[in-house]
């Protein structure tokens, strides 16, 4: 009996400082087909972008406690990891597209589960 080889899952970072908003991302996305791994705010998500070589898409919150907010985590992760996908999110701004990096989507808070997963999926190529 041959066997069969299965693609990896793709890995989704969600950054999120509020805990329920955050399991709420992270089940969309293992309901959406990701492996998800979870960072509170964007120091964390940093320290993980350099220990990790698989993610490739990155969900985050732009209002976030600590030195970095989500549009510079999202300018960051542009800079130094080029080829991740980036979605951010919030509830209480609107970035124009010119505060966003090249090739990320906004999501306004809240967001319609089906979109955003449909949009996770093409990102990733799933």
């Amino acid at each position: 009996m041959p066997h069969s080889r299965a693609l990896p899952l793709p890995v989704l970072l969600v950054v999120e400082d509020e805990p329920l908003l955050r399991i709420m991302a992270v089940d969309l996305g293992e309901d959406a087909g990701f492996v998800v791994v979870e960072a509170a705010n964007a120091a964390a998500a940093i320290a993980i972008l350099e220990e990790r070589t698989d993610i490739g898409l990155v969900f985050t919150d732009i209002d976030m406690p600590g030195t970095m907010d989500g549009i510079m985590l999202a300018a960051c992760i542009r800079d130094r990891w080029p080829p991740i996908e980036i979605i951010v999110t919030c509830d209480k701004m609107r970035p124009s597209p010119a505060q966003l990096p090249a090739r990320s989507v906004f999501f306004a808070k809240p967001y319609r589960h089906e979109q955003l997963t449909h949009t996770l999926r093409r990102m990733a190529a799933v």
